[in-house]
Parts: C-alpha cells; sequence; structure tokens
C-alpha cells in the first residue's frame, strides 16, 4: 500500500503533495509518509498495518508531536532526503502555482491513518479527537480484482474537508507565539483567470474553486461575520460583513441595475471554473459579501510583516494577524 501511494499520491487527496518517507523522528519511531498541503501544513500519514487501533493512534499522536516542531530547513532535508536533487520551494510552486511561504509553513498540521479496514475502536477514538478539536481521520482502503484486474476504493472515516477546517483553525502549538482568536476572519481571493476582484467588488462576494480544500472552508463563515480580505500577489483589497451561507455558482445571484440575475450570466471577468459546472467538488462556490471597504487591486495594501495564509478562510490565533487588522483599520481609516 506504501508504494502505492508512492507510486500515484493522489490515490489519498488530490490536494496533498509527498515530501517524506520512512523518516526517522529520532524519538525511536519511523514515519511511514509525509504530505504538505497547499497552505504549507503538513499531513502525517500512518499505515495501519497489523496493529490495535490504540496503538496506531498512539504513535501516530506520538510522531505528531514531533512533527509540530519541525521547521522550514527541517522540511526542505527531509525532501531532499525523498527526493535527491530536486527543490522542495520550485516543486511547491509547480504543484500548487504558488510560492511556499517559509513563515507559515508547518503552521499547523492533520494526522491520517491508512487501514484496510474500519472498526469501532478506531471509529469511537478518532471522534472523540476530532470533537475536540485535533486534526485526525481515518482513509480506508479496499482492493478487489475484477477481470484480472485491481481495483481499488477508498472511503474516509471523516469528510477530509472537516479535518482540514480542524488543522487550519486550531491555535498555532510548539515554539511560535499565539494568543485567542480576535474574532475577525481571514479570507484569500485568488484573483487571476479563474475569478475577477474587480466583479467582486462590483456585486458584493468572495469566491473559491477547483477542488474541496479550496471551497469548503468558506464554510466557516455566517452571516455577521468580518472578513478581511487579501489577494495573493498584491495584498488586502478589503474588509466586509457577510450576509449569507456559502453557496455553488449555479445557484448564487447577484444584484444589478436590472435585477437579480444569476452569477453565470453576469460574472464573466473570470471563468469561475464553469468546466467544473457539473462537478459539486470542483465548482466554484460565493460567500456574500456587503463591502465595508474595498479598494482596487493597484491600491492594496502590502506591507511588510502582514498577515497570510493560502487557506481560502482561516481563523489566525497569531499576533501578526492582529497587529494586520489594526494596520488595516489605521490605513483605511476605519
Amino acid at each position: 500500500m506504501e508504494d502505492m501511494i508512492v507510486a500515484a499520491p493522489r490515490i489519498l487527496s488530490d490536494e496533498w503533495m509527498l515530501i517524506g518517507r520512512q523518516e526517522r523522528t529520532g524519538l525511536g519511531g519511523i514515519v511511514d509518509l509525509l504530505g504538505i498541503a497547499p497552505d504549507g501544513a503538513l499531513v502525517l500519514i500512518e499505515l495501519k498495518r497489523d496493529r490495535t487501533p490504540r496503538e496506531v493512534v498512539a504513535q501516530s499522536i506520538d510522531y505528531a508531536c514531533w512533527v509540530e516542531e519541525l521547521g522550514a530547513d527541517d522540511i526542505a532535508a527531509i525532501y531532499g532526503r525523498f527526493a535527491p536533487t530536486r527543490d522542495l520551494a520550485a516543486d511547491f510552486q509547480a504543484r500548487f502555482g504558488q510560492p511556499l511561504d517559509e513563515d507559515t509553513i508547518n503552521d499547523s498540521h492533520q494526522i491520517v491513518i491508512v487501514a484496510t479496514q474500519l472498526d469501532d475502536s478506531s471509529e469511537r477514538i478518532v471522534s472523540y479527537l476530532n470533537k475536540r478539536n485535533i486534526a485526525i481521520n481515518v482513509l480506508c482502503f479496499q482492493v478487489f480484482e475484477l477481470d484480472g484486474q485491481k481495483l481499488l476504493s477508498r472511503s474516509w472515516l471523516l469528510d477530509p474537508v472537516q479535518t482540514q477546517v480542524q488543522a487550519a483553525t486550531a491555535p498555532t502549538r510548539g515554539p511560535r507565539e499565539r494568543e485567542p482568536w480576535i474574532g475577525e476572519f481571514y479570507a484569500c481571493f485568488g484573483h487571476s483567470e479563474a475569478r475577477d476582484w474587480d466583479e467582486a467588488r462590483k456585486f458584493g462576494f468572495i469566491c473559491a474553486g477547483g477542488g474541496s480544500w479550496y471551497s469548503n472552508t468558506l464554510n466557516l463563515l455566517n452571516a455577521g461575520d468580518r472578513v478581511w480580505v487579501k489577494a495573493p500577489g498584491y495584498g488586502f483589497v478589503g474588509v466586509g460583513e457577510v450576509t449569507g451561507p456559502r453557496e455553488p455558482i449555479t445557484d448564487f445571484r447577484v444584484a444589478t441595475a436590472q435585477g437579480e440575475h444569476s452569477a453565470l450570466e453576469v460574472l464573466h471577468g473570470g471563468n469561475y471554473h464553469r468546466e467544473f459546472i457539473d462537478d459539486p467538488v470542483r465548482m466554484e462556490y460565493f460567500v456574500p459579501v456587503r463591502w465595508i471597504h474595498s479598494v482596487p487591486l493597484d491600491q492594496a495594501v502590502n506591507e511588510i510583516g502582514l498577515f497570510g495564509n493560502q487557506n481560502t478562510v482561516c481563523k489566525p490565533t497569531t499576533p501578526k494577524w492582529r497587529t494586520t487588522v489594526e494596520r488595516l483599520k489605521e490605513r483605511w481609516g476605519l
């Protein structure tokens, strides 16, 4: 199973990149596989083999204590052993289409246990830990043979998006400084051929798509929440109040001078993943926003030291987020 995953990592997830295999922790253990998500969060992948649920969960948590302490240089060295002669930053850029931020790499992590069958004990333990904000999940694989071909099926114990959100919203631990969440959300708006910030300002929305990793953290937002929006490569471009829940592009409507119309009819500044319109996992999703203040891209606030993260939405718990919000209020006269 480990060989299969290394040969075809997408059988685990379309949204992770493998960076390590059989890595010694220095604490007497060996991590089966290590991956990285688009936001720089690490994914600890442990194969169950013949161990009992208690053994594999306990060992995975023990290894997570080691993962939590890894810095950017440690992670680069792990990748160097996994893929000699290759460069982690360059491969991350090629895989995810965005630079690897050394300041936020490994700000969070999650645990994935790979098993050939689910059992009641594993389900109870993992569900209990998730209820207490530990980002852990179980991925069950089964192999079938049909007409001489081997077919692979997979099923998650929990929705993998739930685990991602747990990891993204958990307080930063380890040596990094943290503080209670200040109640202000951060959002990443990827202005590109896929979506257009001018239209988002005009019609009042933020959006994301192309995969569940990008779109499902929009579910963190509820009506009345305040969200500060950053466009990667430009800077902070707006702050607004959420006015409704997440909706797929097929249902989302925008207000125009001629009344409300479907977003599909009105929005043409980007393609908004229209190629995935029949795919509920990859299609574009929208959250309506009433802008308190917004600026065009050429007026974006992009100063050294401001917070940044590749999750579409998150609840930062670093002091940098509080100072970022204070600085934006000052710059925008709020």
